[in-house]
């Protein structure tokens, strides 16, 4: 394994709802069926058994998250509430062969975590790669690699992290967990929330085609139902791969919940036709909880701070937890200061947090766009098209007001804050949207470049949800080709925009600049797409804004 911390500290993370398509997902089952159809394919269920993989996740200098799933006996599916209780040992190596271990400990898989268990390892090295694994009943789990985040002090010279997005089930395969699983060079990977979608079964496939159905069928809105459907999508082989290589750095979307979620509903929740919203957000988050390798700094909420040496630290954020109802598309009330994005606490958290850094670069993990965005003089074959997958109006202009574009008085608030401090060097990385962007984030977008930029952001597409193509259903690449420089004309602080492509990123950062190369697949809807390099971006540091760079890391 190729160390990617190049360091010098010296030692050895039922009523109708309108379904939008940026951010869906194919769906869920009810547990009315077979209870072992979740199992995979000729799974042993006579002993205790880890189908789902194992993760690590959420690195720090002396610590790491530890995640599996046992399955106990064949009637302990997810979401079951069936199961005895398993004891869990684990092993952490300095090595793969185990010869050098540093760290065991043995937990109990019950019911009522779902079998899932989490191990909180501390005590280990800064900047080393550990290998780990779990075992049950004389069961081993498979070995994974993961790696602790360099020490506070760390003289850092290079960090690399993959980043995804938007990973719908029923659109396609993994592919881009398996290319990014496939490198020996990742120090961690950023997922940026749409782990899982929320939606029933043959609502949102690949151009309305299910490529390969969700466990369970039926619209995920119960504790039973949340859990089934993470259940699912750790089964994918591409995804296990993918954590069994490097630890995973995840916040979530509105499809860990349901489509265009805020603090008190959402676009696709139907109050009291599917129970309230209050159970509903409870059941999706102790889900989540369970099943990721994530560790909430503040119960109940996925904003949190690492950090990695003097190089960067990264301010994870919750986009969906305390947020206001969005706005009407082209309603005043998207100024109002009484509305919010983040919250009062996370938004005071997060200006404090980028005041008192001192780390070269400021990374934020961000669910949705907060550059700003207009239409432009899009035709009439692109608009509608353009307005479905981002939620606007489909018969006039208007914004996406589930962005930052829809809670301007937070945005307008954090941006001055960078200015006024000259807090440098703050690189948004951004998901939601399914296209790719490269983005600089104007204090004034109505009179950039005039206006200076305050921060970048790098926009990853989906690794499989519908993008702007696939909503036409026209080859791919032939709406990016018209729309995107229209786009660009309008938003003259958007370096570059391709609406069509799926696939990932991967970011690498040095003292002198912070590089997102964009990744695509050759098709989301075969198990063995390839992956190619299609373009870069960088920002350098003390600049504020993007360039094209012609060269991958």
């Amino acid at each position: 394994m190729t160390s990617r911390y190049r360091a010098t500290e010296g030692v050895n993370p039922p009523s109708p709802r309108r379904r939008t398509v940026v951010k869906a997902a194919a769906a869920t089952a009810v547990l009315a069926g077979p209870l072992v159809a979740a199992l995979p394919a000729g799974a042993d269920t006579e002993t205790p058994a880890f189908l789902h993989g194992v993760a690590s996740g959420d690195p720090l200098p002396d610590g790491i998250l530890l995640w599996t799933r046992v399955t106990p006996t064949a009637e302990a599916v997810p979401g079951s509430g069936l199961g005895p209780d398993t004891e869990v040992s684990w092993t952490v190596a300095r090595d793969k062969a185990f010869t050098n271990v540093v760290s065991r400990g043995s937990l109990t898989a019950s019911a009522a975590s779902d079998h899932t268990v989490k191990a909180d390892i501390r005590g280990l090295e800064p900047a080393t790669d550990y290998w780990f694994r779990f075992s049950a009943g004389g069961t081993d789990s498979p070995t994974a690699r993961t790696r602790t985040a360099p020490a506070a002090d760390a003289n850092v010279t290079g960090l690399r992290f993959g980043v995804v997005t938007c990973a719908n089930w029923e659109a396609g395969y993994f592919s881009s967990y398996r290319h990014l699983a496939a490198r020996s060079d990742l120090d961690a990977w950023l997922h940026l929330g749409d782990y899982i979608y929320e939606y029933k079964s043959g609502e949102y496939g690949t151009r309305g085609t299910v490529v390969r159905p969700h466990a369970p069928l039926n619209e995920i809105i119960t504790l039973a139902d949340y859990r089934t459907r993470h259940g699912k999508y750790k089964t994918d082989p591409d995804l296990q791969a993918l954590h069994l290589k490097a630890p995973v750095i995840a916040i979530w979307d509105d499809h860990e919940f349901a489509d265009n979620a805020w603090s008190g509903g959402a676009v696709n929740h139907t109050e009291g036709a599917e129970g309230t919203w209050t159970a509903r957000q409870a059941a999706a988050k102790q889900a989540y909880f369970e099943w990721m390798p994530v560790r909430p700094a503040i119960a109940g909420t996925t904003y949190r701070r690492l950090r990695f040496g003097k190089l960067a630290d990264l301010s994870l954020l919750d986009l969906r937890s305390f947020r206001s109802q969005q706005a009407s598309s082209g309603s005043g009330s998207v100024d109002d200061p009484d509305r919010t994005m983040t919250g009062r606490a996370q938004l005071d958290w997060l200006k404090a947090g980028l005041k008192a850094s001192d780390t070269k670069w400021r990374l934020v993990g961000n669910s949705v766009m907060i550059a700003p965005f207009v239409i432009g003089s899009l035709t009439a074959d692109l608009l509608k098209p353009l307005a479905k997958l981002l939620d606007l109006p489909q018969d006039g202009i208007g914004i996406n007001t589930d962005q930052w574009d829809g809670y301007t008085d937070d945005r307008r608030e954090l941006l001055a804050h960078l200015r006024s401090n000259a807090i440098g060097n703050t690189v948004f990385l951004t998901g939601d949207i399914h296209m790719s962007w490269a983005n600089d984030v104007p204090v004034d977008a109505g009179t950039y470049p005039l206006s200076p930029s305050a921060a970048t952001e790098f926009v990853i597409t989906s690794v499989t949800s519908d993008n702007l193509d696939d909503l036409v259903k026209v080859p791919e690449g032939t709406v990016s080709a018209l729309a995107a420089p229209l786009i660009q004309v309008a938003n003259r602080h958007v370096h570059w925009v391709d609406t069509d492509r799926h696939g990932y990123g991967v970011l690498d950062i040095t003292a002198d600049r912070a590089q997102m190369d964009y990744y695509v697949l050759s098709d989301r809807t075969s198990p063995t797409a390839t992956s190619s390099w299609e373009r870069s971006y960088r920002t350098r540091s003390g600049t504020q804004k993007v360039e094209r760079t012609y060269d991958p890391v």
